[in-house]
């Protein structure tokens, strides 16, 4: 299990834009039976420890020598969706089913894809599941390779979920399909690439005096 180590915070409000330029993440503590606690992370920690567990897998969060399993609930980033600059832990119940968010991992490659051209859709970023907090998944596979022919799909009901844990959608959603390449497409790409000075050329004078005389008569 990955492990995170935190410190109390005394900063808050607008004094802890001077935190993330210390390196540390403010964030917050919560749960049953646990006192709401201010915390501080490590950027550089968290970064590493959430790119192992993302938003699903249990984390051992060591505050002052005492350790809570916790969740990382949610994160808010900075305007440019780039870094995080708060943090939710939710620290659980080993004997309680929690939901969470569960990212799909999209593996392989689509005969439909390499072999004839077609485009894949991925329809489904992540799902969200309910299960006892040791048994949440870090993701979920989904098996690119079974997209032999376009138009195909896969569906929530062709993949394998892992024993103890409901995913809370429908067995028909769509979670990746293969479209044919349209002519369209191709059209509106050219489209794209024609200068713009082609496509406002000026008014001959030719059609300006053409333009002109229909005035005249009108």
């Amino acid at each position: 299990m990955p492990q995170l180590n935190a410190q109390i915070r005394e900063i808050f409000g607008k004094k802890v834009k001077n935190l993330l330029k210390q390196g540390f993440i403010p964030a917050e503590l919560y749960g049953p039976g646990v006192e709401n606690l201010h915390l501080m992370v490590p950027a550089k920690e968290f970064y590493s420890v959430f790119e192992e567990a993302g938003e699903s897998s249990l984390v051992d969060l060591r505050v002052e020598g005492k350790t809570y399993q916790v969740i990382i609930h949610e994160i808010s980033k900075d305007l440019l969706g780039k870094e995080v600059i708060h943090i939710d832990f939710y620290q659980v119940r080993m004997d309680r089913k929690v939901t969470s968010h569960v990212p799909l991992h999209f593996e392989g490659v689509s005969p439909a894809v390499k072999e004839k051209g077609g485009i894949l859709v991925k329809a489904v970023e992540r799902l969200e599941v309910e299960a006892l907090p040791s048994r949440i998944p870090s993701h979920l596979t989904v098996d690119l390779s079974l997209l032999d022919e376009i138009h195909k799909s896969i569906h929530l009901k062709d993949i394998s979920i892992p024993e103890g844990v409901r995913v809370l959608a429908d067995p028909e959603t769509v979670l990746a399909t293969v479209v044919e390449r349209r002519v369209e497409e191709e059209k509106e790409k050219e489209e794209a690439e024609t200068p713009e000075e082609e496509k406002e050329k000026p008014a001959s004078s030719s059609e300006i005096e053409k333009k002109e005389e229909k005035k005249e008569t009108s």
